[in-house]
């Protein structure tokens, strides 16, 4: 007569099978709690914003260009073309400030671009779409987290322009509505760039294209010299160049007489390129892997 044999479940080390008793104890340990609550959208947006932040905390080089280059540009342009554009560097420091703040948070702008390509690369893309929270929550942390980078590009700048000697007759009121201006287009602009983060296949690729798109509108606006000085062509485009409209409103909140058209113009665009940009990034990243 024969007999079937029985597997016993092995143990913890080894040794031998498991006890019944260990079994439901194991088992009660698995299945006893409660699953936690998904996180809501805000939370896990927050989350990945401080995640950003971390970011920049651990590598806080990422920090030199947001906080050398709006000095090298404002030193450079006032003491070299300050006597020429305007007569002397103080004039000049007066009219190009505004400019510089704008130029200096709109250049950090290409490396949310680069952060999520750098995410996709390395396969943290498909680890997020893995996660039990909302879909857009990385893309919307990210752009987040990414203004202590505007605000504090924006805050060297204004800075340094004080010590050199910058008159804001707006006063700090006028100064923080100028910020949070920029912030809020930058906000909008970065949606861009987060685009071409998930097009474009390496981060390299994305600084070169983002930083070769910016340029031409950097320059070709009224950051510099007074749109009056160009050509009729290149003074058209200026005046259509939504960057010249922000240092537009930008120079208005700082020297004390803001336009209430000029800022409402620019809050428009801003929201135009996030309603456009906002959802064709998200379906991006939820297809590309």
């Amino acid at each position: 007569m024969s007999t079937s044999p029985t597997t016993a479940a092995p143990s913890v080390n080894g040794d031998g099978p498991l006890t019944a008793d260990h079994q439901q104890a194991i088992h009660a340990a698995l299945v006893s709690g409660q699953r936690p609550p998904r996180a809501s959208a805000l939370t896990a947006c927050r989350m990945f914003a401080w995640r950003a932040i971390l970011k920049i905390k651990h590598v806080p080089e990422q920090l030199l260009d947001v906080t050398i280059t709006p000095v090298l540009f404002l030193v450079m342009f006032v003491y070299l073309f300050g006597g020429a554009v305007e007569g002397s560097t103080d004039a000049y420091l007066q009219y190009i400030l505004p400019g510089i703040l704008v130029q200096a948070v709109l250049f950090t702008t290409v490396y949310s671009g680069m952060s999520i390509n750098t995410d996709l690369t390395r396969g943290v893309v498909d680890r997020f779409r893995s996660l039990p929270v909302w879909s857009p929550a990385p893309l919307v942390g990210a752009a987040l987290g990414d203004l202590v980078r505007y605000v504090a590009a924006g805050t060297v700048t204004v800075v340094l322009g004080l010590i050199l000697g910058f008159n804001a007759e707006g006063g700090v009121s006028g100064i923080l509505g100028a910020l949070a201006l920029v912030a809020v287009f930058a906000f909008g602009l970065a949606w861009v760039f987060t685009t071409l983060g998930l097009v474009l296949r390496s981060p390299n690729a994305v600084m070169n294209t983002g930083f070769m798109a910016l340029f031409p509108l950097i320059f070709l606006s009224n950051i510099f010299v007074e749109p009056s000085t160009l050509p009729s062509g290149l003074e058209a485009f200026v005046n259509v160049n939504p960057i010249s409209h922000l240092v537009d409103a930008t120079r208005g909140l700082m020297e004390g007489d803001p336009n209430g058209g000029d800022i409402g113009l620019v809050l428009a665009e801003a929201a135009v390129l996030t309603a456009v940009f906002v959802p064709l990034t998200t379906r991006l990243y939820r297809s590309r892997g």
